[in-house]
């Protein structure tokens, strides 16, 4: 049987690839490796853009995420700025004409709402699937599978690939960038609530972002291997005044500019760590393939740019296939204009996250002066700051 698209990966864009097709009659089964019923892993936060809470709104899954108690917490302001130096930016959603810049969203709510979505849209799911092979032709893939220790084939006009699984894919090359660093992540409760506004701290040895979830924040701290073994060892009072510290709390009377700064943290939980590393492949598509999400690239977690990439890699591949006549579904040409129209959005994301950390990542004197005039033009601009904006909410087109 020829289906018309596989799915490899029902995670978040996975399964919104598959609800913006729902409604066109094609046959697409989506491949995932979870247990049916199951969210797959831990709770963790994400950072949407308003343009991929739009994508949800299209595919009917964000009202009932917004439902979900303590789910959605809106981001009503960014603070941006470098620790030790002049320089900062304050985007605010009233003054872009946005209900909110972001929101901070429960991967498991999340899921689960597209879970449910795509169960009454009558979506294939095929859940306990590993994938362990594609094979492409001129004219189908062929997707090898292995579920309860049984292996099957499944043949496709095009597969997607949309949950890791990149290396799978012959002739893409991928481009791998350690950089040496850490994510200590966890959450924090504040003296004083944090009324929806986000921060995202420069400092030498590498970015902090605070972002507003439910009652609390949920914390980034970029740091070295060792120092984060040392920080996730450390007793929470030590911990909590290290942060303090690295944010830059002690020394905002230095900052010659009005500001707003978290009053502080009483209590700190849920420390984690993980490397940060980039990933991504040359190209995107290949012969009858393509790659979404972090199969496609998978980014440093500076400025929230990864997943909502991901989102937009998503809802505009279904756009061109649902221009896209069933027979010529995979087509060379077809996928080729697909990967132009992606192709300034991508190559933009990639190369901002990366430059932030060269820019703002060092701790030479003579980027600090750089750095606090690029922060105090877009503060002081507000054309700039619009096109700023907007590029974080909608992408580069």
């Amino acid at each position: 049987m020829l289906h018309d698209l596989v799915i490899v990966g029902a995670g978040p864009v996975g399964a919104t690839l598959a609800l913006a097709l729902a409604d066109d009659g094609l046959d697409v089964v989506a491949l995932d490796a979870r247990p049916a019923g199951t969210i797959g892993r831990g709770d963790r936060s994400l950072a949407l853009s308003h343009g991929a809470r739009l994508i949800l709104e299209r595919v009917g899954v964000w009202s009932a995420v917004a439902a979900a108690r303590d789910a959605v917490t809106p981001i009503t302001a960014i603070d941006i700025s470098q620790r030790g130096g002049f320089g900062r930016m304050r985007l605010d959603a009233l003054e872009q004409g946005l209900p909110a810049l972001g929101y901070v969203v429960s991967y498991r709510a999340l899921q689960a709402a597209l879970d449910a979505a795509l169960e009454r849209a009558g979506n294939k799911v095929v859940h306990g699937a590993t994938v362990t092979g594609i094979r492409t032709t001129p004219s189908y893939a062929a997707i090898d599978t292995t579920r309860a220790g049984t292996g099957s084939e499944l043949c496709a006009r095009l597969v997607a690939v949309a949950d890791g699984g990149g290396d799978l894919i012959g002739g893409i090359r991928r481009h791998h960038h350690d950089y040496g660093q850490v994510a200590v992540v966890g959450k924090l409760a504040p003296r004083e609530p944090h009324r929806g506004v986000a921060f995202e701290r420069f400092t030498p040895e590498g970015p902090v972002a605070l972002l507003p979830e439910g009652d609390h924040y949920g914390f980034v701290w970029t740091t070295t291997p060792a120092q984060s073994e040392t920080l996730l060892a450390l007793p929470d009072a030590e911990f909590l005044a290290a942060l303090e510290q690295r944010f830059g709390l002690h020394t905002a009377a230095h900052n010659t500019q009005p500001c707003t700064q978290p009053a502080g943290f009483e209590r700190v939980t849920d420390r984690r760590a993980f490397p940060l590393q980039l990933d991504y492949a040359d190209r995107v598509v290949g012969q009858r393939v393509v790659l979404l999400g972090n199969a496609a690239q998978a980014l440093h977690p500076v400025a929230g740019q990864g997943f909502n990439l991901g989102m937009r890699d998503a809802y505009e591949l279904a756009q061109e296939l649902l221009a896209t006549p069933r027979d010529a579904i995979g087509a060379r040409d077809r996928l080729a204009a697909y990967a132009r129209r992606r192709r300034a959005d991508r190559v933009a994301g990639i190369a901002f996250t990366h430059g932030l950390l060269g820019i703002f990542g060092s701790d030479a004197p003579l980027l600090r002066w750089p750095r606090g005039l690029a922060l105090t033009m877009l503060d002081a601009l507000p054309a700039v700051k619009r096109a700023f904006t907007r590029a974080m909410s909608y992408g580069m087109h």
